[in-house]
C-alpha cells in the first residue's frame, strides 16, 4: 500500500500535487477510473492521488465522495494523508476537510497550509493574497461555479466546517518548530480540529512541516500541494526521433486569465485555431453534432502544415458566455448536465481529431472538467505523472485506453501568468522533438 494518500477536489489539482511529489522522486499514481484500477501499479506507487471532482457539486455530495474515498484508502501503512484543495480556496474546502477527518477518526486534526508560494498564493495575517491582491478582489470572486467572497482563510473554513478552527500566524512561524509543535498540542487538547497557518515562502512550509511532525499528532495536510510535498519529503523514503508530431490544445476555460494566455499564445507562435460555438452544443443534439463535425473537419482539413492546433470554446470571450442556469431551466435539467453537454462535446472533438490524424502525439487540456471528459472518452485508466511544467500545470502520459502513452499537459484554467500556456506548449514541443 502507498504511504501517501492525496484526495483532490479536481483532476488538474491532483496532477499538480503529483508532479510536486515526483520532484522528490516519489512514484505517484493518479486514479482516473476506479473501475479500471490497476492494483499492481497502485501497490508499487509511493503516492496514490484520487480526484473526486467535488469542487462544484452540492456540499452533501462532496462530503460523501471524499468520505467514501478516505474510507477506501485509509490504511495503517499510510504516513501522509492529504486533502488537496484549490489554490484560491474555491469549492467545498471545509466540508471536504470534515469528511476526511470523520473517516480517519477523532484522533486526527487538519493542518491547513493553503499557500502556493511559487504560484504567488500566500497567506499573511490570516488573509490570502494572489499576486499581492486580496483573494476577494481576484478572478476567483467572479468564478461562475465557486465564487470566493472573502480573503479570510479562517472565515472560509468556518462557514463550512462543523469543527473548531484556529490560526497560527507569521509571528508563530518565526518562533520556530518547537513553538509550533507546542501550540499544536495545546490546540488539540482544547478540542480544535482545524489549524490554519500563515505562509509566505517555502521556508515557512519547511518550518511548519517540521513542527507538525515533531508534535507527534496524527494529521491531515490540507493544502494545494506544496505542504503535502514538504511533509512527504520528511516522512517517506521514495522507491528508488524527430517526426511529424503535432500538438492539440483543447481549452474550455471561461475566465479572463485563460483569455490572456490564449492571446499570448497566438502572439508568440503560429497556431491553427478553431473556435467552438458552445451555444450550438446545448441547443439540440442535431446542432451539437453539426458543430462537432464542423470543428473536426476544419482541423483535420487544415492541420497538415501546422505543428500546433487549438480547439477553444468561444465562451472564453465574455460576450459569448452562456447562462447555463437558464438552459437548465428551459430543458428541465441540472446545470451540471448542461455543462456536461459542452465538456463531452469537446472530448468527442478531441477524440475524433486524434483518431483522424495519428501525427497528434501531444495533448494540452485546460479546465478540469474538460480534462476529465477527455480522459473518460479515451477510456484511459490513469495518467503517469512525469514533471511539472509551471506551477499548477503537470506533464504526463495516458495509461491504458485507446491512446496509451499519449503525452499530455493539464492545467487549471486560472493557473499561471499570461505566458503559462505558451510555456506549456513549448514544453510539449521539447518533449516531442518538434
Amino acid at each position: 500500500m502507498a504511504q501517501c494518500v492525496v484526495i483532490a477536489d479536481d483532476l488538474t489539482g491532483a496532477n499538480a500535487t503529483g508532479v510536486l511529489l515526483r520532484k522528490s522522486n516519489f512514484s505517484a499514481y493518479t486514479v482516473l477510473n476506479s473501475e479500471r484500477l490497476d492494483l499492481k501499479l497502485l501497490s508499487e506507487s509511493n503516492c496514490i492521488i484520487y480526484p473526486t471532482e467535488s469542487r462544484a457539486v452540492d456540499p452533501s455530495v462532496a462530503y460523501n465522495r471524499v468520505h467514501n474515498v478516505a474510507m477506501l484508502l485509509k490504511s495503517d501503512d499510510v504516513l501522509v494523508y492529504s486533502k488537496r484543495i484549490d489554490s484560491t480556496l474555491r469549492g467545498n474546502v471545509g466540508i471536504e476537510t470534515d469528511a476526511i477527518l470523520d473517516a480517519l477518526g477523532d484522533d486526527y486534526i487538519a493542518i491547513a497550509a493553503p499557500c502556493f508560494p511559487e504560484a504567488n498564493r500566500i497567506v499573511s495575517g490570516g488573509y490570502m493574497l494572489v499576486n499581492s491582491v486580496p483573494l476577494h478582489k481576484t478572478a476567483a470572486a467572479a468564478d461562475p461555479k465557486n465564487p470566493v467572497k472573502t480573503s479570510s482563510v479562517r472565515e472560509i473554513f468556518e462557514n463550512q466546517t462543523k469543527y473548531p478552527v484556529t490560526s497560527l500566524f507569521i509571528g508563530d512561524i518565526m518562533r520556530g518548530k518547537d513553538h509550533i509543535s507546542k501550540k499544536i498540542n495545546e490546540y488539540k487538547r482544547e478540542g480544535v480540529r482545524i489549524i490554519i497557518f500563515d505562509c509566505i515562502s517555502r521556508d515557512d512550509l519547511d518550518v511548519i512541516a517540521s513542527g507538525v511532525i515533531d508534535s507527534g499528532v496524527r494529521f491531515v495536510a490540507v493544502d494545494p500541494g506544496t505542504f503535502t510535498a514538504t511533509v512527504s519529503r520528511k516522512l517517506i523514503t521514495p522507491n528508488a526521433l524527430k517526426s511529424r508530431n503535432k500538438i492539440l490544445a483543447v481549452i474550455g476555460s471561461v475566465n479572463e486569465v485563460a483569455r490572456l494566455q490564449v492571446d499570448e499564445l497566438f502572439l508568440s507562435q503560429e497556431v491553427l485555431n478553431v473556435f467552438v460555438d458552445t451555444r450550438e452544443l446545448v441547443e439540440s443534439a442535431e446542432r451539437r453534432q453539426t458543430e462537432i463535425n464542423r470543428v473536426v473537419d476544419e482541423i483535420l482539413g487544415k492541420c497538415q502544415n501546422n505543428e500546433v492546433c487549438t480547439v477553444i470554446g468561444n465562451g472564453i470571450m465574455p460576450e459569448n458566455r452562456l447562462d447555463l442556469d437558464s438552459y437548465a431551466i428551459h430543458y428541465n435539467l441540472a446545470t451540471e448536465d448542461i455543462s456536461n453537454f459542452i465538456n463531452n462535446s469537446m472530448a468527442e472533438i478531441t477524440h475524433r481529431i486524434l483518431t483522424g490524424n495519428p501525427d497528434f502525439k501531444g495533448l494540452y487540456t485546460s479546465g478540469g472538467d474538460i480534462t476529465v471528459a477527455v480522459s473518460k472518452r479515451f477510456q484511459t485508466c490513469g495518467i503517469r505523472l512525469l514533471d511539472e511544467v509551471v506551477p499548477l500545470a503537470s506533464y504526463g502520459e495516458f495509461i491504458g485506453g485507446e491512446f496509451d502513452g499519449l503525452k499530455i499537459v493539464t492545467k487549471g484554467g486560472m493557473a499561471g501568468d499570461k505566458d503559462a500556456l505558451s510555456r506549456c506548449i513549448h514544453y510539449l514541443k521539447e518533449k516531442l522533438f518538434i
